[in-house]
């Protein structure tokens, strides 16, 4: 009996040892990782910092090494939009209307796509899928060269001398960025896939056809993925360069912003000069964007999730 005794005390002193040992483990690992996401975080907001104290630096940049800026104002923001030589509002007119067509017609092609994958079996279906796929996979600036002369022919674009009006490049870039909207489909046919078909079924019964289903049911059942499809849609066109650079070439007015800062530092060739400039530039075109993307988060998590259980 005593034998029994004296053991027991030892088995729970070696729990609560366990236990803390555990406990400490944890908090060990813990304070670890929020090291390492703390120095990540400084990496990857070092140079937005960077981009912002520059763009408020009176000073030129070619006669300074230092960090912080010594006097700071609102200079390079109007200059940018008082200097004649850059048409920085022009230039955001234009990734406007690209960005804004593109989306559009992009949402609408690939939710149109993705909905017919999802609810419809034809002939060719899966071999349809798997071509989108293969095809969305070639990076598109592959063929530029190829869209460039396809371009030419129809008359969107010049040929030799002639002017054609700004019109003709901001259609040619929408036309661009939203031809290939149906190779992102797949993740969208994953939200669709999610939705009951028995939905369908019920309002075939009732004499609703498909068109009717999709755009009075299912699409209003369906908002976290219309709004990703048309964040992501947007975000392409408002950063693009090589198709800009590659279409309008020379025609400065026709510019989207991307190729205007590049043109800024590289085309100038004044860096010293318009660096700070280029930096106000920079912070501009990122504010729209941000401030769309922090208003429709939630809707954009939940377009992915949603879209990712089934593929």
């Amino acid at each position: 009996m005593n034998a029994k005794v004296e053991t027991k005390p030892t088995k729970i002193v070696g729990n609560v040892l366990g236990f803390k040992n555990q406990k400490t483990v944890k908090r060990a690992t813990n304070i670890a990782v929020y090291i390492i996401l703390a120095v990540l975080s400084i990496i990857w907001l070092a140079p937005i910092v960077w981009l912002i104290l520059d763009s408020l630096r009176i000073e030129s940049t070619g006669r300074v090494s230092y960090f912080i800026p010594q006097q700071f104002g609102f200079d390079n923001y109007i200059q940018l939009f008082t200097d004649p030589r850059i048409p920085y509002l022009q230039w955001f007119l234009n990734t406007f209307i690209v960005a804004i067509f593109t989306s559009l017609i992009s949402t609408i092609i690939v939710l149109l796509t993705s909905y017919t994958f999802s609810r419809l079996r034809f002939k060719g279906r899966q071999g349809m899928m798997k071509l989108l796929m293969i095809l969305g996979m070639f990076p598109g600036f592959m063929a530029m060269i190829a869209i460039y002369f396809i371009l030419k022919g129809i008359g969107l674009l010049p040929s030799g001398s002639e002017q054609v009006p700004i019109s003709n490049y901001l259609i040619s870039l929408i036309l661009v960025n939203s031809s290939g909207a149906a190779m992102g489909y797949l993740v969208s046919k994953g939200y669709f896939d999610t939705i009951s078909k028995s939905i369908d079924e019920a309002a075939e019964i009732d004499g609703a056809n498909k068109a009717q289903i999709f755009f009075k049911i299912i699409l209003p059942l369906s908002k976290p993925i219309l709004i990703f499809t048309a964040l992501t849609s947007f975000m392409g066109p408002w950063g693009d360069y090589i198709f800009v650079a590659t279409i309008t070439r020379q025609r400065t007015d026709a510019w989207t912003i991307a190729r205007g800062l590049y043109n800024m530092l590289n085309g100038q060739g004044m860096v010293a000069e318009y660096y700070t400039m280029f930096a106000a530039g920079a912070v501009l075109i990122s504010i729209p964007i941000t401030l769309l993307f922090i208003w429709m988060q939630k809707y954009y998590v939940s377009g992915v999730t949603g879209g990712a259980v089934k593929g």
